[in-house]
């Protein structure tokens, strides 16, 4: 060997008992590769218990791979790899289809692989993991010792076992045996993972670890769409209260007749209908978190009394003179801008400040640096394993279009729009999504050339927004004949919630 390669050898031995996050140990496993073997791309993958390989790092490939889950059985040249104990490599002219055509960066496009080489990783007889290289040359792999990727790929495998078995036990210290716990692991699987590698995201995440484990309330502002509920999810995983409750309330959706009940309970006979004594979320929550969603919803009336609790830490049910200490850490949301809530007097201002500890500004997906492509990555995966069409992929100028778009409704916008492109694609039985899959889209610059919600002279935020809203619901009446209930499943919204908005805006 060189004396290049084993003084990477020597870095990447240190590393195993080494501080270093995993994404760091894993890049430099990477960049280690790509100075010792002739590759354009490199790629690491572990093999997870459901059988899938699960890229952790790439090299010279689109980011979009690392939002994917790859089934060896219907990636031959990964299956070969996988069955192999020793180095594999496939020349230009191996038949079997490769896993990362399309996908490999060239100087402005994407341009298909012309030679690849892997190697399986095990730790004794157990498999851990993959190594692929790539090469847009023919042949280059040819000359490669198997001694030197045999000896990468050892360091490669202690290093993932090194990974998983410090991953073990931190899961082994936050495994809980009670049904709490259970069906707070359901509802993190329900909301999915923050997917995303901006440095907007690298912010994100860190702020979330910042205040995660302390007992501050949050408030998370944020556009529609962007994430405001799977950071408070995050928070609450991430915090000293994780092994207890996290209560979500949708305040937009609180009848405000009912909405003093549904936080603090209520005892039996305290109104019609009031049948059994019965918890609020503040006792439910009791020990853990309470979630409140769209809190710029809240009537004032609500908010008075909202406010009595978080300052005094205790309770009383409706129609009950009994008090009840309750332990809840508060977390916020709203894609309301509430100082001017509380300018307008639609806020209250106390409240506002009791809420506002430590704020959390999600960002929106215009602002994420580069994220579309992993995001899109991450949201077509689910389609592939929703309707069993593994080799569906999104072409590389379909994915330009998506990096264009100004995406007002953000990571929900994308997904849906993703989605049905996907369907579209799926239904031609074309294995790739195509620009003329995708609705009519428009870029940023389009938009600001040709909306009136991008005035040229200074116009008020709030009076844009309610003009939009305003035209929002009017053409969501008109496209579903006047009706409410119809219109409101239009939008994706909340009936009660659409309606006061409606009233709210002269409807």
């Amino acid at each position: 060997m060189h004396k290049s390669s084993e003084h990477i050898l020597l870095q990447i031995a240190l590393n195993l008992s080494s501080n270093l996050s995993d994404e760091r140990k894993y890049q430099q496993l990477l960049d280690g590769i790509e100075h010792v073997f002739p590759c354009d791309a490199n790629a690491i993958f572990v093999f997870d218990e459901d059988g899938f390989l699960k890229p952790v790092a790439v090299n010279g490939l689109s980011t979009a791979v690392l939002g994917r889950r790859f089934f060896p059985d219907v990636h031959p040249r990964l299956k070969a790899i996988v069955d192999s104990r020793t180095p594999v490599r496939f020349d230009a002219n191996s038949p079997l289809p490769d896993p990362f055509d399309g996908y490999l960066l060239g100087d402005d496009k994407h341009i298909d692989v012309h030679d690849c080489m892997g190697c399986s990783l095990h730790v004794d007889d157990k498999l851990v993991g993959v190594i692929t290289m790539d090469s847009r040359n023919a042949g280059v792999f040819d000359s490669v010792s198997s001694i030197t990727l045999e000896t990468y790929a050892a360091l490669t495998a202690a290093t993932l076992r090194n990974i998983s078995q410090v991953a073990a036990l931190k899961a082994q210290n936050r495994k809980q045996h009670s049904v709490n716990q259970m069906l707070i692991q359901q509802a993190r699987s329900k909301h999915g993972e923050m997917v995303g590698l901006s440095p907007q995201m690298h912010h994100l995440r860190h702020t979330i670890d910042t205040v995660a484990e302390s007992n501050y309330a949050v408030l998370i502002s944020g556009e529609t769409g962007t994430g405001k509920e799977l950071v408070a999810h995050q928070l609450h995983a991430a915090s000293q209260r994780s092994d207890k409750p996290m209560v979500y309330v949708n305040c937009a959706a609180l009848p405000e007749g009912l909405a003093e009940s549904e936080l603090f309970g209520h005892v039996k006979g305290a109104f019609t209908g009031a049948n059994n004594h019965r918890a609020g979320k503040f006792e439910l929550a009791d020990g853990g978190t309470l979630f409140l969603d769209e809190v710029g919803e809240l009537p004032l009336v609500v908010q008075a009394k909202l406010l009595r609790v978080i300052q005094q830490g205790e309770l009383q049910r409706v129609g009950s003179d009994q008090h009840l200490v309750v332990d809840v850490r508060i977390i916020a949301a709203t894609n309301r801008d509430l100082i001017q809530e509380v300018a307008e007097n639609r806020f209250r201002a106390d409240l506002y400040h009791r809420l506002n500890v430590f704020p959390i500004s999600v960002p929106s997906l215009r602002q994420r640096e580069g994220d579309i492509p992993v995001l899109a990555g991450y949201l077509l995966e689910k389609v592939r394993h929703q309707f069993n069409v593994p080799n569906l992929h999104i072409h590389p100028q379909a994915l330009a279009l998506l990096e264009r778009q100004a995406w007002p409704g953000n990571v929900r916008e994308l997904e849906h729009s993703l989605t049905r492109a996907a369907l579209r694609a799926i239904q031609s039985r074309s294995v790739s999504i195509l620009t003329s899959h995708f609705d009519a889209l428009q870029t940023l610059d389009d938009v600001k050339n040709t909306s009136k919600y991008f005035p040229e002279q200074s116009q008020s935020l709030r009076t844009l927004i309610d003009e939009y809203q305003r035209d929002l619901i009017e053409h969501a009446l008109s496209k579903n004949k006047g009706v409410w209930a119809k219109a409101a499943q239009f939008l994706q919204t909340d009936r009660g919630n659409l309606y006061r908005l409606g009233k709210k805006l002269g409807f």
